[in-house]
């Protein structure tokens, strides 16, 4: 059986690459800078620094790629404009979709769409579902329909909408449209209208898409890995975020500083603690909460959910990741494969039980090893 893996590559990647299933050099846009240097002005430089931070590095994609080789003949196909012609050639059995996309509110979406086009099936959620939970206000108003809790918000399209906008603060800003904390700096949470102004503008100038304002939730911060689909859906060990490990005097907020420029593999920051030191009913409450989120958004195989705490201790849905990170160094932050581990699931059974777990749902009976079944599966 063939496993086509799609993905797309981080710039920085592109002197060290592999080879791809063509034995063409792979390809990815112009290098960005490195986000090392925190001395330097990251708004005005966003671009170049977080354009791609969605993307996997060669280190993610050759582990993803290593563990799913240990069962199935594998293809690499990078999500550029080659990955249609590449599908409809290479017609692989089943697809490990990774890829983010670059373009468009619809981004992640595309690589999925193409594959239902082809009759391809693949690992991961739907193209509706991918880019709803892309759209945070679509999301959060599907989540407020069905009564699951989520922060108080309003969309911001135009700085003209101002006069009509009626906030509390604290809040915080993001770009409607984005994941991996682009867009999210230690500066979007406001306290008055003019940081919110100013904070807006950014979002509307820089991204060229709305801004969302949310009500700030003041307690404490959680990331949950979900695997499964149906009544089988398991949540992995709650993993916290641990603001306290943060630089003195910034927000208690998972930032784009926090993810991409404090917290290096030299110099790491001790920022997760999993599983999360919780009470039980806490577990269960933040456990039914991502459960229904889920299930309301039509989730399939795995995503990753953020929750905080309003002022009552309640858990509140921030983000619904499809597309969960899943860098495979456990020096790294990456807290879908942390939770794995807390279990003792290593990576490359982490990968492959997600594999058995999609292509279950698809009617395909997957190639086990005996001696290597995934923990997650049993």
């Amino acid at each position: 059986m063939t496993v086509a893996l799609i993905y797309n590559l981080k710039a920085e990647a592109l002197s060290h690459l592999s080879h791809g299933d063509d034995g063409q050099q792979l390809s990815s846009p112009n290098a960005s800078t490195s986000p090392s240097d925190s001395t330097l002005d990251l708004r005005k430089r966003h671009k170049e620094k977080d354009m791609y931070a969605e993307w996997d590095t060669e280190e993610t994609v050759n582990a993803v790629r290593d563990a799913i080789a240990e069962r199935y003949n594998i293809v690499m196909i990078e999500a550029n404009e080659q990955a249609y012609p590449k599908l409809v050639t290479v017609r692989p059995d089943f697809v490990f979709n990774i890829a983010e996309g670059l373009h468009g509110v619809s981004r992640e979406a595309q690589i999925p769409a193409m594959l239902e086009m082809l009759r391809i099936p693949y690992l991961g959620s739907d193209p509706l579902t991918l880019g709803i939970c892309l759209d945070k206000a679509r999301a959060k108003e599907i989540l407020s329909y069905h009564k699951i809790p989520t922060a108080g918000f309003t969309v911001i399209s135009s700085m003209g909408q101002f006069e009509d906008v009626r906030l509390k603060f604290p809040a915080i800003v993001k770009p409607l449209h984005e994941g991996s904390s682009k867009g999210i700096y230690n500066s979007c949470v406001v306290r008055n209208p003019d940081e919110l102004a100013n904070e807006v503008k950014i979002i509307l100038d820089t991204y060229n898409e709305p801004a969302l304002v949310e009500d700030f939730l003041p307690g404490r911060e959680f990331t949950v890995a979900m695997l499964g689909n149906g009544d089988d859906v398991q949540v992995l060990p709650i993993v916290e975020i641990k603001f306290d490990a943060l630089p003195d005097g910034v927000n208690p907020i998972y930032s784009y500083e926090a993810k991409w420029i404090w917290d290096q593999r030299d110099t790491p920051l001790d920022v997760f603690e999993c599983p999360a030191r919780i009470d039980d009913s806490l577990t269960d409450e933040i456990s039914m909460v991502c459960r229904d989120a889920y299930r309301v958004l039509n989730c399939r195989d795995w995503s990753r959910i953020d929750v905080r705490l309003d002022s009552h201790g309640r858990p509140n849905i921030l983000e619904i990741n499809p597309l969960p990170g899943i860098l495979p160094n456990p020096e790294d932050n990456s807290c879908f494969p942390k939770a794995a581990r807390a279990v003792g699931v290593s990576y490359n059974q982490l990968i492959n039980a997600v594999l058995d777990i999609a292509m279950k749902r698809n009617g395909i009976t997957p190639i086990t090893k005996t001696s290597e079944v995934a923990i997650l599966t049993q």
